[in-house]
């Protein structure tokens, strides 16, 4: 089954946006449009059990990256190799598809995670619970599910965050029903895969490679620097200051200015 993608600029596409966990392709529109005005055409693709594409009944990075891997195929050709761009869930993802199908992959960006556990997943887990928690039968207006929601989770720009994931569906018996477009429920319960990385191996990628950290972010640690230069020894760090774990909704224009640089 096709994942579900959005096409912004022009020309042929060039550059490939992951999204990260509870989010959609559609979180980096912003900065695709800035791409675009570079004459730069980035897909911007759900990932399953996100958005618009379909549910799975496990949680699998490496069943991910092929999927990516073989839609690039299908919707490229020949062409296909990209600038891949993948944040948290998604860099992931995209770090796998380096390593396994490098020749889809001209060059690749690294947003805010790195190839090891991330233990911060586990601060989802009061997301979670609290998207469990809302109850969908009662809701008149999106307003209520953000006032609702606003008892578990503090910060506004989070919450909006999560409720872009809610969908208004109308039935023959409810003409204002709402339900989650992600699979809630298997992300809750795999968040200790979305948390891991895989064993890949002795491989590793030999292009250009741009790792992005947020300042204010705990996910990419001194730690990870060694791993993450023997995966990938044409690594570059930059650290966006201010900046935390959604460095895209943090410092657009920042992230944007970095990533025009190394598509030059």
């Amino acid at each position: 089954m096709a994942l579900f993608a959005q096409l912004i600029g022009a020309g042929r596409p060039d550059v490939v946006f992951l999204h990260g966990l509870f989010g959609r392709g559609k979180n980096w529109a912003g900065i695709a449009r800035t791409l675009a005005e570079h004459e730069h055409t980035s897909v911007l693709f759900d990932l399953p059990n996100h958005g618009r594409s379909h549910w799975t009944e496990t949680f699998d990075y490496e069943a991910m990256a092929d999927e990516v891997a073989a839609e690039l195929r299908l919707r490229l050709g020949s062409a296909a190799a990209v600038t891949l761009v993948g944040h948290s869930m998604g860099g992931k993802v995209a770090m796998l598809i380096a390593l396994q199908h490098p020749d889809l992959v001209k060059r690749l960006v690294v947003v805010d995670i790195a190839p090891d556990i991330s233990y911060q997943v586990r601060t989802s887990v009061p997301l979670v619970k609290a998207m469990h928690d809302l109850d969908l039968a009662t809701l008149k207006r999106r307003s209520d599910a953000d006032a609702e929601l606003s008892g578990e989770v503090d910060d506004p720009a989070v919450r909006q965050f999560l409720l872009q994931n809610l969908k208004h569906v109308r039935t023959p018996e409810n003409r204002n029903g709402w339900a989650w477009e992600l699979n809630l429920g298997l992300l809750g319960e795999h968040l200790d895969e979305v948390a891991d990385w895989p064993d890949v191996g002795e491989v590793s990628y030999p292009g250009p490679v741009l790792w992005v950290a947020g300042a204010e972010s705990p996910y990419i640690r001194p730690e990870h620097y060694d791993r993450m230069h023997g995966l990938f020894p044409a690594v570059r760090l930059v650290t966006i200051p201010g900046a935390g774990h959604w460095v895209h909704a943090d410092a657009p224009a920042e992230l944007s200015a970095e990533l025009i640089e190394f598509l030059r």
